[in-house]
């Protein structure tokens, strides 16, 4: 009964809290005007995708001739829609007109938000594992923690810019014009540009989201296809693009969602809980050392959070880098430096500041947020919204930005589990924290790895923001130390190593053809 009794109450506080969350969304972005690039990126065909081998891997049928009866029984489709819009259809076309990749991206970190909620113990103390295998079952899957939602959001935004790469070389090849261009009755409700029609950029945007999303959030599949048949409803209306226009874009989409899915199949995720004799064998090969092993603070204790997520394939170097640009030790715990910095922690948990505490909680993004993953893609929206990028270049920017936090999320779980170093306040259990205490080894800071490679590639891709993106990434840092939930090693070292991934995001986006 206390059991249920808790799971429903964690429910309703989670429905208060994505109600809340998702209204902020709302306000914060239905006003936003529509794309309208500066620049059209007519050659992104040209581009260099991630996972596909070249952007004609995958063939799409040439369209019809705009002179083909079906083609003038799609326009005519068009032109019935737009003789009686009503005010809801007209906000629909308002909406998906801000641009795909950025209204996907948003309904990723709502959904983000909606699974990151950790299980509850069973009666015997133990705690439930979440299965895609049954995701509506308790716990429901998944449960998007911050390693899980950074490679959630790097998968998606990877199949949407490969996807976008091969329409656009699709464009340039069979060049059918928008309905529009065809028929002078038909009026264009967003702004219009010279790509071509066919296939539907917005289209292979939606069907590769679509396609990641089913296998990353299965238990929210209806939500995430009613999502993108008001999409595709809404370029009709709009006279953007005509049914088969969609219809090409989704099928392409599809067929680049399917080899997206077939790497992550095999990336190693799948390992990536272990099993209690790999999570004894981790406190066992620390306490050899000499070293005093982490241990989860939860009570009942709780298994350690994807304690193998260092051995899943990163996007932008191989494996056997990972381990080769690992971090070198934290100071030991019987170190005179060791010391030096709990006695640091705690002051901070004592004496923090108004604005320190501040800080701490804008970067917490614990349970029931879209994760710091999920904050940087805030950030980097927001500031896209303002630069007039095309569709492409922003699939193109999201896939950089996502790939280098994946990557330095798998880096820092490498370290973070190599070393298992204990928290301030396993060390020194007087010590409160003004945050919740993640459930995982300290060294080194996730935030601060996950900051520090997102500012270093948006710097890259916007470098009037390079500073103020960096001081972004030092103050998220900082957030953890005047928590109290982290030692300033881990802070320091996080934001060199969290740099050195995103360098390799910048070697990626110098060599894409983007530029």
């Amino acid at each position: 009964m206390k059991k249920a009794i808790i799971k429903n109450t964690q429910l309703i506080l989670l429905v208060l809290l994505m109600a809340a969350c998702n209204r902020t969304l709302e306000d914060r972005t239905k006003e936003l005007p529509p794309l309208s690039p500066l620049q059209a990126d007519a050659n992104a065909g040209d581009w260099k995708p991630v996972v596909l081998s070249a952007a004609n891997e995958f063939a799409i049928t040439a369209p019809l001739a705009v002179s083909n009866g079906a083609y003038v029984r799609e326009l005519n489709e068009i032109k019935e829609y737009q003789q009686a819009l009503t005010e809801e259809q007209k906000n629909s076309i308002r909406y998906w007109g801000a641009g795909a990749v950025l209204r996907w991206n948003e309904i990723m970190r709502e959904l983000v938000a909606k699974r990151n909620l950790p299980p509850y113990q069973n009666a015997d103390g133990s705690y439930p594992i979440p299965s895609a295998a049954n995701p509506f079952g308790y716990p429901q899957f998944p449960f998007s923690n911050p390693p899980y939602a950074a490679r959630a959001y790097a998968y998606v935004s990877v199949a949407q810019y490969d996807a976008l790469v091969a329409a656009y070389y699709y464009k340039r090849l069979y060049t059918r014009v928008a309905p529009y261009k065809v028929d002078a009755t038909i009026k264009p409700l967003l702004p219009i540009n010279d790509l071509p029609a066919y296939p539907s950029e917005d289209a292979v945007v939606g069907a590769a989201a679509v396609e990641l999303l089913k296998l990353l959030f299965p238990a929210d599949v209806a939500y995430v296809q009613q999502k993108a048949d008001e999409q595709m409803k809404a370029r009709i209306m709009a006279g953007m693009n005509t049914r088969s226009d969609l219809e090409a874009g989704v099928a392409l989409g599809r067929l680049v969602a399917a080899k997206v899915i077939a790497r992550a199949a095999n990336d190693n995720m799948s390992r990536a809980v272990g099993t209690p004799a790999q999570w004894a064998q981790l406190e066992s090969q620390t306490a050899a050392t000499g070293e005093t092993p982490w241990i989860s603070l939860d009570a009942p204790n709780r298994p350690p959070m994807l304690p193998f997520f260092g051995r899943v394939r990163p996007f932008l170097f191989d494996s056997l880098t990972t381990i080769a640009i690992r971090p070198t030790p934290p100071p030991p715990t019987a170190s005179a430096k060791f010391k030096e910095e709990l006695v640091e922690v705690k002051n901070f948990s004592v004496n923090a500041t108004r604005e320190q505490i501040a800080i701490v909680h804008y970067w917490a993004d614990g349970v029931g947020t879209y994760t710091p993953p999920g904050h940087w893609n805030a950030i980097a929206a927001e500031d896209f919204i303002q630069l007039g990028f095309s569709e492409v270049r922003w699939a193109r920017n999201m896939a950089l930005l996502n790939m280098a936090v994946m990557d330095a999320g798998i880096s820092c779980w490498d370290t973070k589990y190599f070393y298992y170093n204990p928290r301030p306040s396993q060390m020194d259990p007087s010590i409160k924290t003004s945050t919740g205490i993640p459930n995982f080894p300290a060294y080194i800071s996730g935030h601060s790895t996950f900051s520090a490679a997102a500012a270093t590639i948006l710097g890259y891709i916007v470098p009037a923001r390079a500073n103020a993106y960096t001081a972004m990434a030092k103050e998220a840092s900082d957030s953890r130390l005047f928590g109290a939930i982290h030692y300033r090693a881990d802070c320091e070292v996080g934001l060199v190593q969290g740099k050195k991934v995103g360098n390799f995001a910048i070697a990626r986006g110098l060599t894409d053809g983007a530029n």
